[in-house]
This record gives C-alpha cells, sequence and structure tokens, in this order.
C-alpha cells in the first residue's frame, strides 16, 4: 500500500504525560483432505503446497516450489504458573506469513498463555516456558524479554483492550508508536484513521468515555502504529454488540488483504474466526487437539456439534448430552 502524504495535526496544546517506554516481524491447498491422528491431535491435511508469502507494501506472485518458513513458529512449549501448574504442554502450531490463523477453545483451554508466552509477558503473572521453543521469523524469542520481541516485529492487542483511560484517543495511538520516527508516527496514525474512520472523528476523546467497541479499534489502532511484522489479537469480539464484532472482523481481514499483515487470532466467537481465518488450531485443556484450514474446520462434524452448535442429527440435543460431550469427542477419545 502506497505512502500518502499526510499533513500532521500539530493544533493540539496538551502536553502527553511522560510515559516510561514499554517494555516491552498454511495455507495449504487441499485438494483431497485427510485424516491422521498422533497422540490425541487430528490434523486435516492434504496435497497442495503454501501460497508465496506476503511482504509489508505488495504481494508477490513470483511462483514458489517451496512453502514460506513460518513468520511464527511455536514447538512443543510447555508453560507453568507458579512453578506448579501447567497451563499449556506440548502446544506446536505455525503462522505463515501473510495469513491469519486462528487459536480457538472454550474458557481455560490456553489459548491467551500461549499468546503471553510468545510476546514475553509471562512473568507478569509468575508464568515460564519450562520446555520447547519460539521462532519469530527464524529467530528464537521463547527467552526473550517483551521489549525485545516488540522490536523484533510482534506485537500484541491484550484482552480487555487494556487502554489510557486518562489520555485521548491520538494520545493512546501515540504511545503506540514510541519506538517510531515522527514521519511514520504521523503515516501510521492516518492508516490507523483510515482503517477506523469512525477514530478520526474521536481522535481528542478520553478513551476511556468511549463505547466497548471504539475501545477496542483504538486498541487494535495502537498496536499497528508499532509497524508489527506479525499482530496477535486476543479476544478481540469480547463484550462486543454483533454489528461492532463484524466490524472489527472486517478490520482484520482488511489488514491482511491490503498490506499482507500476519496475524495469530485468539477467540471463542468460532464461527467468526474461521470465516477469516486461512488455517486454524483448536486446544482442549492445555493441548492442540485438531487443525486444520478454516474451511475444513467448519465441514468438521465435531467442530460444528461442540463449537458452532450445529447438530447434523435432527431434533433437540438432551442437557445429558450436552453435559458430558467431551466424552464423545472423537480427538478425545
Amino acid at each position: 500500500m502506497p505512502d500518502i502524504p499526510i499533513r500532521a495535526n500539530t493544533g493540539s496544546s496538551r502536553v502527553i504525560p511522560s510515559l516510561k517506554a514499554a517494555e516491552a516481524s498454511h495455507n495449504p491447498r487441499i485438494d483431497r483432505p485427510t485424516r491422521r491422528s498422533i497422540k490425541g491431535h487430528i490434523h486435516l491435511d492434504g496435497i497442495g503446497a503454501a501460497g508465496p508469502p506476503f511482504s509489508r507494501r505488495m504481494v508477490t506472485t513470483q511462483a514458489s516450489t517451496d512453502p514460506p518458513k513460518p513468520a511464527l513458529a511455536i514447538h512443543n512449549i510447555q508453560v507453568v504458573y507458579g512453578g506448579a501448574i501447567e497451563a499449556v504442554r506440548d502446544v506446536s502450531l505455525e503462522v505463515r506469513p501473510g495469513q491469519i490463523v486462528a487459536l480457538l477453545g472454550s474458557n481455560g483451554a490456553g489459548k491467551s498463555t500461549v499468546l503471553k508466552a510468545v510476546s514475553g509477558v509471562l512473568d507478569a503473572e509468575d508464568g515460564e516456558i519450562e520446555k520447547g521453543s519460539i521462532l519469530l521469523n527464524g529467530q528464537a524469542i521463547e527467552k526473550a524479554p517483551a521489549p525485545a520481541i516488540v522490536r523484533l516485529g510482534m506485537v500484541q492487542v491484550p484482552e480487555g483492550r487494556r487502554l489510557f483511560a486518562s489520555l485521548t484517543v491520538e494520545e493512546n495511538l501515540i504511545v503506540g508508536a514510541h519506538l517510531q520516527d515522527a514521519a511514520t508516527l504521523v503515516r501510521g496514525r492516518e492508516d490507523v484513521f483510515a482503517l477506523f474512520p469512525r477514530l478520526a472523528a474521536l481522535r481528542g476523546t478520553v478513551a476511556g468515555y468511549l463505547s466497548g467497541g471504539e475501545q477496542q479499534m483504538v486498541a487494535i489502532g495502537r498496536a499497528l502504529m508499532s509497524r508489527p511484522r506479525v499482530l496477535a489479537l486476543d479476544e478481540p469480539s469480547l463484550g462486543l454488540a454483533p454489528l461492532i464484532v463484524s466490524e472489527i472482523f472486517q478490520s482484520i481481514q482488511k489488514l491482511r488483504d491490503t498490506i499482507g499483515l500476519t496475524i495469530l487470532l485468539v477467540e471463542q466467537n468460532a464461527n467468526r474466526a474461521l470465516a477469516i481465518a486461512d488455517y486454524a488450531y483448536i486446544m482442549e485443556n492445555g493441548r492442540v487437539v485438531l487443525d486444520g484450514t478454516g474451511e475444513q474446520l467448519r465441514r468438521n462434524a465435531d467442530v460444528r456439534e461442540f463449537y458452532l452448535g450445529l447438530s447434523s442429527q435432527p431434533g433437540r440435543t438432551s442437557m445429558k448430552d450436552v453435559k458430558h460431550y467431551k466424552r464423545r469427542k472423537r480427538w478425545l477419545s
């Protein structure tokens, strides 16, 4: 996407409070899908090479016989809290350049823990990676602090937005650009306003007075101000009205389709996530139990019943069946 020259808005005389620099770069084409199960983890795969990688400014059309290297790769990580509580065990996943990869599961499945692990913020909750590796563009980051990970291009939008409530919309965006020069800050701010037009009209509004949907837009915009190579989103639909959820997910899809941004999406709204995801993983009890393309998982009978609420059997499902549904999941049997 070409840069558009923008005149900076210098009309505000408000002084931004001093802020310490935050401590903080497969979509296989499936022709004939098959199922294979390894230690309870069912993988849906098929024949076909992954498409070529995306860049930040343009999409390359050069044919390649080899799939692009993952922008983010997690290999068999185990995360423990307080030295005793295991939250994640042997989780592996890959996020290819220019793709949306969804990480789905119920509450307590370990999704947010995986996101905290790749963002380097586990220590804030007395968590640590006991084993395994995490590679960001081929560089190991499992032991790296959050500031180093941000400088390498990995930025997280946390669950619950976590804005600076006393700062304005524009000031929150500026905070996200603390690693950028002035010219990049101006371009980034106008790019955010182009993605979320309503924020332009609210640029001087204190963030604490915004609606939940508007706050989520600011949170995503703040992350984009750092010009990430990989954007991690934690429950972006949480607590939002359906119309706002649609707008947020359209914006996420637009980021992939227009600038080729690589996105790791953690979400409970499986239907919304699978509709835009190139690839997806489902977690249960701290493990990945199923993965495949978004379309494959939407067609999977177990996913349709237990995550999309669509049963292949006519009639109503009894409460007894719902209560004991985990016993009937084929991937856990």
